[in-house]
């Protein structure tokens, strides 16, 4: 499940922008919330405890590590990975920056999944919508569909990849503590971003909240 849930959440997000086309922003905000509020959540609850265990005096510095790191990699996606995307220009072209940035965040977020597996659902949550917005933005760019296609299948591979180097290299244990720090960093940017972003003017209406609270509410279950 460490690794289907991840890749299936990605391509059923592909499947959905294109056989249903979605054009209601609101439902997909509403989402949007919802898997921030979890992803949240679950740092929160379950990563955050776990390396503060270690006793590694520089764990804080490496979460704010993964802060600078994720807004370094917005610079060049435009903030896609919470949704963030515009504009209707078309695309002959791979968008190489936008492909790059978001390989490595997904492929980070994969290397605590081998030890905390609940972390899987809430990537593939957090997944989930922003594989619906990222395929319809790229069809309203017009985009080919075979660049599209392996655009998506790549990005789905990402977490999955990550979760799997992560347990064929034991090596890479002696730095667990360091590399989930900086992928807690990258989680609270992005998780906190979204909450926000879901809502028009950052202001909050009862449905974004009661999703919030729902995505903690089952986060807390896990």
């Amino acid at each position: 499940m460490n690794y289907i849930l991840p890749l299936l959440s990605v391509l059923l997000g592909y499947g959905i922008a294109i056989g249903l086309q979605p054009k209601n922003k609101t439902n997909l905000k509403l989402l949007l919330a919802f898997s921030g509020s979890f992803l949240l959540s679950l740092t929160v609850m379950h990563l955050l405890p776990d390396v503060y265990e270690s006793k590694n005096n520089n764990v804080g510095m490496f979460i704010m590590i993964g802060i600078l790191f994720q807004i370094i990699l917005e610079f060049f996606s435009k903030g896609a990975e919470h949704g963030h995307v515009h504009g209707h220009d078309k695309m002959k072209q791979m968008p190489w920056l936008l492909f790059i940035s978001l390989c490595v965040h997904a492929l980070l977020e994969g290397f605590p999944v081998s030890h905390h597996q609940e972390l899987a659902i809430g990537i593939a949550i957090h997944h989930l919508p922003i594989a619906i917005i990222l395929t319809t933005f790229f069809i309203n760019a017009q985009l080919n569909k075979t660049i599209l296609f392996l655009f998506m299948l790549t990005f789905a591979i990402m977490t999955p990849l990550g979760t799997l180097v992560s347990e064929v290299f034991p090596s890479l244990n002696n730095y667990y503590t360091e590399i989930t720090a900086v992928v807690i960093g990258i989680l609270f940017h992005i998780s906190s971003t979204i909450i926000f972003e879901s809502s028009e003017g950052h202001k909050f209406n009862i449905a974004k909240i009661s999703m919030i609270v729902l995505g903690i509410l089952l986060a807390s279950f896990l």
